[in-house]
């Protein structure tokens, strides 16, 4: 089973992070791997790309003429792709050794549709204190409470999901208007809705594999109270918006919310008892506190997107 890995990039600034992630691609475990770098049309870049990567064999580059987008250019990287599965991975996520055999294992194992793994955090500036597990899908990372082992999800992080390659054409990849329906850039959810449309096609969701895991780089600026806080709010919002664009997908925010109350607050509380007082106290605040914001996001989604 030869498998296509898409890996996006447009910027000089983030050069360096999308070598790491196209290093780890072709220095995986599994042998039958076609790397596709998409250049979002970011001449320089493409010119840096065709200086390290054009005179490998098992790489395919394309510049887009223009900026398009992060889910076109994923769209375009699947055309260019020849393997039996597409995967994609970010410029600035390295995967794992094993990420692409335990990827393929999965499809050969249960006959999956779709594929993903955990998403685990590449501290760049520093783990914050007050930031707690249960709340780090915010920077992009699989969050406590997220599965129970290897089991059927609605999706995984864009990041660390595959697909059959005639499953993803027959769907017609990526929705690229899903952050710019009625002109609104804050609303995000590109693998949420295309698998909500697979599981209505095919009757499927994501095969989840722990074990196929990919670090992401959380950079200072994520680890920025008041940018979580702006993250918390247009992450509610953009869970109701996709609650009325694809109705009857799943309660996965209801079940973490359970998640949340029965779980993760008296553990908190637990530990201001017996364990690290002031971490535990802080990461119990935090978890009130982003749990109020994402409800304020969704509360303004609710009077949007009626």
């Amino acid at each position: 089973m030869e498998v296509s890995v898409v890996v996006c990039t447009y910027s000089l600034d983030m050069y360096d992070h999308f070598c790491d992630a196209a290093d780890s691609v072709l220095t995986q475990s599994y042998d039958d791997i076609e790397l596709v770098i998409v250049v979002d049309g970011t001449e320089a870049v493409f010119d840096r790309v065709q200086d390290d990567y054009a005179d490998r064999d098992d790489t395919v580059i394309h510049c887009n003429e223009e900026n398009q987008g992060l889910l076109r250019s994923r769209n375009r990287g699947a055309e260019l792709a020849t393997g039996d599965v597409v995967a994609f991975l970010d410029d600035d996520a390295v995967a794992d050794s094993e990420w692409v055999g335990n990827l393929v294992a999965a499809y050969e194992e249960e006959d999956a549709t779709a594929v993903g793994g955990k998403m685990t955090p590449i501290w760049v500036a520093g783990n914050p204190t007050f930031l707690p597990a249960e709340f780090y899908w915010l920077v992009g990372v699989t969050h406590a409470g997220f599965a129970d082992g290897a089991c059927e999800v609605r999706n995984t992080f864009g990041s660390n999901i595959s697909f059959r390659h005639d499953v993803f054409t027959e769907l017609g990849g990526f929705d690229p208007d899903i952050g710019g329906r009625k002109g609104d850039a804050n609303l995000q959810g590109g693998e949420t809705e295309l698998c909500a449309r697979m599981n209505r096609q095919y009757g499927s969701g994501v095969w989840y594999v722990p074990s196929a895991e990919v670090g992401h780089k959380v950079f200072d600026y994520r680890t920025d109270f008041r940018w979580l806080l702006d993250r918390a709010f247009w992450q509610g919002y953009s869970k109701r918006a996709m609650s009325v664009l694809l109705p009857k997908t799943g309660d996965e925010e209801g079940d973490f919310l359970r998640y949340l109350l029965v779980e993760s607050v008296p553990s908190r509380l637990r530990g201001m008892v017996w364990g690290e007082r002031r971490r535990h106290g802080l990461q119990l605040i935090s978890l009130l506190v982003f749990t109020v914001v994402v409800g304020l996001g969704y509360l303004y989604g609710l009077i949007h997107w009626r």
